[in-house]
């Protein structure tokens, strides 16, 4: 097995995102992925933070700026329940679809991992699949 190269012992923290609605978007998160909101230690009022879990965090940052992301720039999560999850976004009237953009249809990559991409409020990416678990 290799060493770890990496002196500074590096891992992932948060992802920050520039949201236009602070509040729509958080409730977007929490209700569409049932995460929770944690303290925000920055005490920013334009600042909410979201547990991603194990540690992770989400902080949407309200901005006016515009945002345009590609999908290749995307979040990611894994569920041991792509179906439940499927359904869930279905009876919440959420439109998901493949890579390709076609509604309600699975990406199945060359692996057997199955994958779904559906949007936020502003417009960011996100990839959910049944990888990982």
């Amino acid at each position: 097995m290799a060493q770890n190269s990496n002196p500074f012992s590096l891992k992932f923290d948060h992802l920050a995102l520039s949201v236009k609605d602070m509040n729509r978007s958080a409730e977007f998160y929490m209700k569409v992925f049932k995460l929770s909101e944690i303290t925000n230690r920055t005490a920013n009022p334009s600042i909410r933070w979201i547990s991603l879990n194990e540690g992770k965090e989400l902080h949407l940052i309200t901005s006016s700026e515009p945002v345009s992301v590609p999908k290749t720039v995307h979040l990611a999560f894994s569920t041991g329940d792509f179906e439940g999850f499927r359904k869930h976004l279905t009876d919440l009237k959420i439109t998901y679809g493949d890579w390709g953009g076609t509604p309600n249809i699975i990406t199945t990559r060359a692996d057997g991992i199955k994958q779904i991409y559906l949007q936020d409020p502003d417009g960011y990416w996100i990839e959910v699949n049944n990888g990982g678990q």
